[in-house]
């Protein structure tokens, strides 16, 4: 496995010089290589293996659903259920109306404890948050579901960075949640997760957007 990672990490940062999409390919390559290794290890054990991938809904949701998967990007969520079948592969995806994030500005820099903005209008967060159940569990393998929530609508996506200012250029895209994930957990407001070592940033989160004058 360090061996396979060696090679792989060369490959990506050998790409990383060209475009994103063939960067995005082949890190979600190399996860979905590593889930089917581990998958044949534990099943050689003599039992059926059951593993748990919790990465981000870019990566886990089904790229063939969203636009990523229209401009030529695949993810692991994707990857899975060509391997293993609609029925073995459970692809779960988190939604959020507003809250805190623990994210940074730019790439590379600190940690801050940021303001997640109400979602945006045409959204599925918005969706869910109108239905006025703080927090609910939604499967979506059944006709009902699939008819109500095939329409592509706006969805966030939040990661390492998070940047309010340009909320809809950087962190929306839209997507047909039905066919992205096999359930969704949702929550109107969420919390930040706490680091292990909280820098000043973090501990007294972000500006206001009217710093310095205070109107």
């Amino acid at each position: 496995e360090n061996a396979r990672l060696v090679r792989n990490a060369e490959t990506y940062y050998r790409a990383m010089f060209s475009d994103r999409a063939n960067t995005w390919n082949l890190r979600d390559s190399h996860m979905a290589e590593t889930l089917q290794s581990l998958q044949k290890h534990l099943t050689a054990a003599g039992r059926t293996a059951k593993i748990v991938v919790w990465a981000h809904n870019s990566h886990v949701g089904d790229a063939r659903a969203t636009e990523m998967g229209q401009s030529g990007e695949w993810n692991i969520g994707q990857l899975a259920r060509e391997t293993y079948g609609n029925d073995d592969a459970l692809l779960i995806g988190f939604t959020t109306y507003r809250g805190t994030v623990t994210a940074a500005s730019n790439w590379d820099a600190p940690a801050e404890r940021k303001s997640v903005r109400p979602a945006m209008a045409g959204s599925y967060e918005v969706l869910f948050y109108d239905v006025d159940c703080p927090q609910f569990f939604l499967t979506l393998r059944d006709k009902a579901a699939i008819a109500l929530l095939d329409e592509p609508r706006l969805e966030r996506a939040i990661g390492v960075v998070y940047r309010p200012e340009t909320e809809r250029q950087s962190h929306y895209f839209y997507s047909r949640l039905a066919h992205q994930f096999d359930a969704v957990i949702h929550f109107d407001q969420t919390r930040a997760v706490e680091p292990l070592e909280k820098g000043a940033a973090w501990v007294h989160g972000e500006v206001a957007e009217t710093y310095p004058t205070g109107i």
